[in-house]
């Protein structure tokens, strides 16, 4: 086994679960819709740094894309089974995992995790869809992890580490264009359909205001928790109120059935 090998094991290695999961998975899985953005509190060392960098607790984040039937463009669905034989039935998502790049992933896999959904809040369908064409396309793509470190130099005090390992961000190298990270394969997509997610302001003399898109690079999973563009969907393990309005409609318990289109405006029991 390389080096390389070892050490992305090593970086790979999760910690056990909690006992009781912050997150209730079954609502979760219930509620989610394709061109979600899954934001997980990983457990893994990798985790731990980029917790570090971030200064957040989401350390990963994934697009969900629903089951296969989900995925409407035929072309699209061959595209995802070459990369990843699923079932009808399975729930699938597209993440970027050091070692492995972008790849297809059930969301069972994220069972004992402690899960965040944030839902690009005024999308439409047909942007959703064309979110989660953009995703698929992405599947084998490497994973940046030199970017990781190009984003430490917002968190770290840079000017006093060595001019050798200041960040080139913004500069892409012939072997780093096929390469990215999950969150900021996620910003791609959505940029792909001109959704904001954090954008900067300019002011334009015509326009009055004009958004400028920023550098996808820069996105961490925290970016969607923050984005006000995006409503945070919570599946608490305990604690939610399981509300179900129409159990509580005044329904008549005598066993009537209307036969008819009338309304029983005279009606009386006894």
């Amino acid at each position: 086994m390389s080096l390389r090998k070892k050490i992305e094991q090593w970086l790979n290695y999760e910690t056990p679960p909690s006992t009781f999961p912050i997150c209730d998975f079954e609502k979760l899985s219930h509620g989610i819709r394709p061109g979600d953005v899954v934001l997980v509190e990983g457990r893994s060392r990798v985790s731990d740094v980029i917790r570090l960098i971030t200064q957040s607790r989401w350390s990963h984040s994934a697009i969900y894309i629903g089951r296969l039937h989900d995925i409407q463009d035929t072309q699209h669905r061959d595209i995802l089974l070459s990369h990843y034989s699923a079932s009808p039935d399975t729930q699938l998502l597209v993440e970027g995992i050091l070692g492995k790049g972008m790849i297809v992933t059930p969301l069972m896999d994220y069972i004992k995790d402690n899960l965040r959904v944030c839902r690009a809040s005024t999308i439409s369908a047909k942007d959703a869809q064309n979110v989660v064409n953009y995703s698929i396309e992405q599947l084998g793509i490497g994973y940046n992890v030199r970017q990781l470190f190009d984003l430490a130099r917002f968190i770290f005090p840079w000017r006093i580490l060595p001019r050798k390992w200041r960040s080139t961000l913004f500069t892409r190298l012939p072997d780093e264009t096929t390469k990215t990270v999950c969150s900021a394969m996620i910003a791609e997509a959505f940029n792909s359909v001109h959704y904001p997610i954090l954008p900067l302001f300019r002011r334009d003399s015509e326009k009055g205001v004009e958004l400028i898109p920023r550098n996808t690079r820069l996105y961490t999973p925290a970016d969607f928790d923050y984005s006000p563009y995006f409503d945070i969907k919570k599946y608490p393990f305990m604690g939610a109120t399981d509300s179900t309005p129409y159990r509580d409609l005044p329904w008549n318990k005598d066993g009537v059935i209307s036969h008819g289109e009338k309304d029983f405006d005279t009606y009386e029991n006894g």
